[in-house]
């Protein structure tokens, strides 16, 4: 009994040390209004610092923004994390499993988090980061039924203004149901989101964005799993587990968040597909088209209502070219550009054609020998004459 009591204090010892640790350290304060100010203090100067280069209008509109995150794993958190240093508005979280171990060789996540569950673990790391951000977690499973019900409400009124749907969606999930799930509520309800992955030997990573409609979405054209209809579970062995490299994860979540930031903010070109492969550095990039027969009832519907919103928008004029007058088309000193060869003189200076078949004709002819250039009858044999004489000679020709 003794050594349960002892156990006690100890942990009640160590938990109020961790406190005091926590309190010791620099408090990041909340901050109502970003600014642009090169101070020690102020968090946001570096971002802001993209307006005055003119790479974004308006930066401080990241905090009107909403972004949900699916996923809060290797990918996910670094995901969530970089969003929140960047500022955004509000972010909500989507996760049903556990911090453990055996996810300490990806980053984000401590070893003193280890039971915690994902989404409470993350919020707790990303409020110290930054205060100023919104936080909305859930810690359930959104391929069930009435999850999924709920799933649907949050992103369609889970802005950060009341009743608002969330402005993107970035699935970081790792098993093809889940993905399946989120393309479904995203077609449902015509939300933009950015499918992401990394494969299982870890040297490989993508992302794709996905607008319902205008692209193809995750069932126009899917894995050999989903087409087949198999079941994930029956795949997987006991004992044998999915390898993780933190760098490929770190790179992949980097992408997803650029190409986030750019849909957001407005700057520089959204990639629909990007690749990523580790071992020759490849980045292949493409952009799909919908299947017009997808197997998604929504996805079809979606493209229907795209065809119709681009017949309404006004097409493009086009305008022929006409030609331009010159340059200089008055000439009031009635300047002309005579040339004082005649058409007699350039006949005689032509020389003799060869004879051609019809319709092929010679670029230029060996000029015609004329009495003025031939100098051998006039010059004769000057041999032995003195240098008098030849200039005399020359001054008579």
């Amino acid at each position: 009994m003794s050594s349960i009591e002892e156990l006690q204090k100890k942990v009640k010892q160590l938990e109020e040390e961790l406190e005091k640790s926590r309190q010791s350290g620099a408090v990041r304060t909340k901050i109502s209004q970003m600014s642009s100010e090169v101070v020690d203090s102020n968090p946001y100067s570096r971002l802001m610092a993209l307006k005055r280069m003119g790479i974004v209008d308006d930066y401080e509109k990241i905090r009107e923004y909403t972004v949900a995150v699916v996923g809060v794993g290797g990918v996910g958190s670094v995901a969530a994390e970089m969003l929140t240093r960047c500022g955004i508005g509000k972010l909500l979280l989507f996760d049903y499993d556990k911090v453990e171990l055996a996810n300490m060789n990806r980053l984000f996540y401590q070893p003193n988090q280890a039971g915690m569950s994902k989404v409470e673990a993350a919020e707790r790391t990303l409020r110290e980061i930054n205060p100023d951000v919104i936080f909305e977690i859930y810690n359930y499973n959104i391929t069930t039924m009435d999850n999924f019900q709920h799933f649907m409400d949050r992103i369609s009124h889970g802005g950060i203004t009341d009743g608002k749907p969330v402005d993107l969606v970035l699935s970081c999930v790792d098993n093809f149901e889940a993905r399946m799930t989120i393309n479904t509520a995203c077609n449902e309800l015509g939300q933009s989101w950015i499918e992401s992955g990394v494969s299982e030997n870890a040297v490989s990573g993508h992302i794709q964005f996905i607008v319902p409609g205008d692209t193809s979405c995750f069932a126009c054209a899917p894995p050999l799993v989903v087409a087949t209809h198999t079941d994930e579970k029956t795949l997987k062995r006991e004992g044998v587990c999915a390898a993780s490299l933190p760098t490929t994860m770190a790179i992949v979540a980097g992408f997803l968040i650029q190409n986030t930031l750019k849909y957001l903010l407005k700057f520089g070109n959204v990639t629909y597909y990007l690749g990523y492969n580790a071992l020759k550095d490849f980045f292949p990039m493409m952009a799909m088209k919908p299947n017009p027969e997808c197997d998604d009832c929504n996805c079809r519907k979606q493209q229907e209502e795209f065809k119709k919103r681009e017949a309404l928008k006004p097409k493009p004029v086009v305008v022929e070219e006409v030609d331009t007058a010159p340059l200089h088309d008055e000439n009031p000193f009635e300047i002309e550009i005579v040339s004082e060869t005649t058409e007699e003189e350039l006949k005689q200076a032509e020389g003799e054609k060869p004879q051609l078949t019809e319709g092929v004709t010679v670029a230029y002819t060996k000029p015609a020998k004329s009495a003025t250039n031939d100098t051998s009858a006039t010059v004769g044999d000057v041999s032995g004459q003195s240098l008098d004489e030849l200039m005399k000679h020359m001054q008579s020709l």
